[in-house]
């Protein structure tokens, strides 16, 4: 099992980005303690040189962080053919302890490595570089996370058992079961419904208000409005979105919408979703950045773009969602 080419590639990748990061820590100790722009010293100008060095392979393995969410999702759903009693990436994942806590540590790593990634992105955008400080001290938050992630998946993909019988999602997502993919699958599908569309405007419509006027409540309620949306979203795609695609009213699973049969369309689905709410909340978090001389100018313009793409990929997230309810002739409200 180990040998599979996506296990591979993920504990590779993850490898080499926890090296990147651990060589990093040790300059991020430094920079954190002895930082200073104004300084002029030798030993300032040598910080300057190896942090642009150092963030720049750092930027490239967490944009690995990044992308290997979907890696890792992909190959739990390439393995389930080889798992008894597995039918998708559920029943891989639930093959062990080890799976689902994996699967949420590579979420978190996503948003965690993209933030990275955005404010040294602000950082490199200021002559006097504002914020490397605050990105090597974050990084060392990043570098435990990324951490315990590797080891989790480590764990889990060396604990798979293929002869040992896994349950699916028709037992975890279903409406009759106990725990919390079936309590999720179980609430009103009309209720969601309306908080999901609800929210969807008021989604747009805060982006919209940062493009087009920039005021400090409206940055920060986009990021809160992100946020929710996010777990929203997530709920309502186990409740009634996933139920159109499958146009069956009792299959609530996540991820076989990631399935050839459903044309991968669970790919583009989660992508616009996560996307859409990281720069959602980005566009907030960055809002006190306002006050730092270099940024002022700077920050504005990237709300701006940053809000529009949060505007836009929720926008396609919704088309996506409307599709099969408005092109099959499956009706949720017959069942």
């Amino acid at each position: 099992m180990i040998l599979h080419p996506g296990i591979l590639a993920i504990l590779a990748g993850s490898g080499i980005t926890l090296i990147l990061l651990s060589s990093a820590a040790i300059l991020g100790l430094k920079i954190v303690r002895k930082w200073d722009i104004r300084d002029s010293s030798e030993e300032q100008l040598a910080l300057e040189r190896r942090t642009y060095l150092v963030s720049t392979l750092v930027q490239y393995g967490l944009l690995f962080e990044v992308m290997a969410l979907f890696l890792f999702i992909y190959t739990a759903d390439d393995i389930h053919n080889l798992l008894v009693g597995a039918m998708c990436a559920t029943g891989s994942l639930n093959a062990n302890a080890f799976g689902f806590p994996a699967l949420y540590f590579r979420v978190a790593s996503l948003f965690l490595a993209a933030a990275w990634i955005a404010l040294n992105h602000i950082d490199q955008k200021a002559e006097d570089y504002p914020l490397t400080k605050k990105k090597y001290a974050m990084l060392l938050f990043i570098i435990p996370v990324t951490f315990a992630g590797y080891i989790l998946e480590l764990r889990y993909f060396l604990n798979i058992e293929p002869n040992v019988i896994t349950s699916c999602c028709g037992v975890l997502f279903s409406e009759g079961g106990t725990g919390a993919g079936s309590s999720l699958a179980s609430l009103p599908a009309q209720t969601m419904k309306t908080a999901f569309f609800t929210l969807s405007l008021i989604m747009a419509a805060s982006g919209i208000s940062v493009i087009r006027t920039q005021r400090n409540p409206y940055a920060f309620f986009l990021a809160a409005v992100s946020f929710i949306y996010l777990i929203v979203s997530i709920t309502s795609v186990i409740s009634f979105i996933s139920l159109y695609f499958y146009q069956l009213p009792t299959h609530h699973c996540p991820f076989d919408i990631l399935q050839p049969e459903y044309y991968y369309i669970g790919y583009p689905l989660y992508a616009s979703l996560f996307s859409g709410t990281f720069f959602g909340m980005m566009s907030g978090i960055i809002e006190p950045l306002k006050k730092i001389k270099s940024l002022s100018h700077i920050i504005p313009g990237l709300q701006r773009r940053w809000a529009l793409f949060a505007t836009s990929a929720i926008i396609l997230f919704v088309i996506i969602t409307l599709i099969p309810m408005v092109f099959s002739t499956f009706t949720l409200e017959r069942y």
